[in-house]
């Protein structure tokens, strides 16, 4: 569910084992054009895929219905206008969400919106984790996931059919863990662009790395203090290391762009596709209101973002407040 690039990526990883699939995209002409090349127009054009194993929808609910195991891989703040679409139950369907980011307005973590708001069962609902660029996906680079769910014998199985020569996967039952995880990775991707656009070196940015992964740690712990997990395993440091440092990170990219003196909104445009941390910023700010976590990193991106206090003024002010 999504013509994205990482929708791209997953639909990838899956077909390597030679599965077949059901592939929704809201636009028509882009499907058209996909079939006529055999590969995705807009995003990862140098994927090849054989068209004759996936059948392509540009009507949400036929694909629902005709679907067992939904993955969506969408935008966060364009996920609400995708499932008003939805008149199609999901009762009784597997949903997985590969999507980074948390549903704007509502502050809710994707899972919970889709229990909430579509009656999926717990047991019924996995998500992905990072470490794992779209991109070098498509170059066949060795990559890692992580599938989450409450039902292992779920994850397990997902896990199984997009697992390939060229990914590797591991399962776990934090689901609330690792959606928040990669909400703030993407935060701090953010802010790691910043200090880059400013000439920041690499020292600061082990500074700014280190201090991120136990804000992480401060925020995850206490709004799921139910689960067992350890940060420094690969959804959560691993995630936010190749988030933060990666040339692929959109994040890191849009940060950058900041940092050097771009408004928000020409970032954006200049990009053309979404920075998750952006929306991130603005719900994890919101949603820390009630817990009152201490989180000066995300304090200065939303000041940065939202509240268009000066990068040079507000990272100068964060580097008396970390250590």
């Amino acid at each position: 569910m999504g013509g994205g690039s990482w929708a791209t990526a997953i639909a990838k990883m899956s077909m390597a084992n030679g599965n077949r699939i059901n592939w929704y995209m809201r636009r028509p002409e882009q499907i058209e054009r996909f079939k006529e090349t055999g590969c995705n127009p807009s995003y990862l054009s140098s994927v090849k895929f054989d068209i004759k194993k996936i059948k392509f929808y540009s009507n949400i609910n036929l694909a629902i219905k005709h679907s067992d195991i939904l993955v969506f891989a969408t935008p966060s703040p364009f996920l609400k206008s995708h499932l008003a679409k939805v008149t199609t139950s999901l009762t009784g369907k597997k949903v997985v969400t590969a999507i980074k980011g948390i549903v704007p307005e509502e502050n809710m973590i994707v899972s919970d919106y889709f229990m909430k708001f579509y009656g999926v069962n717990e047991d019924d609902i996995a998500v992905i984790a990072g470490p794992c660029h779209a991109e070098e996906v498509a170059l066949e680079r060795l990559s890692y996931l992580t599938v989450g769910s409450r039902n292992l014998k779920f994850a397990e199985f997902f896990a199984n059919r997009i697992e390939n020569p060229f990914l590797k996967t591991y399962i776990t039952t934090d689901v609330r863990g690792i959606e928040y995880a990669s909400v703030l990775k993407n935060v701090y991707a953010i802010a790691s662009g910043i200090c880059h656009g400013l000439k920041y070196g690499d020292n600061f940015q082990a500074i700014l790395v280190s201090n991120s992964i136990r804000e992480m740690s401060r925020f995850v712990n206490t709004v799921s203090p139910e689960d067992e997990r350890n940060l420094q395993d690969a959804a959560y440091l691993g995630d936010l290391l190749v988030t933060a440092y990666s040339k692929f990170s959109r994040n890191r990219t849009f940060g950058s762009m900041i940092g050097k003196g771009y408004s928000v909104r020409s970032s954006q445009l200049e990009m053309e596709m979404i920075a998750e941390g952006y929306y991130g910023t603005k719900c994890i700010k919101e949603i820390n209101e009630k817990y009152n976590v201490e989180m000066p990193i995300l304090d200065a991106c939303y000041n940065i973002l939202y509240e268009r206090i000066a990068p040079n003024i507000e990272i100068k002010s964060l580097t008396e407040k970390i250590r």
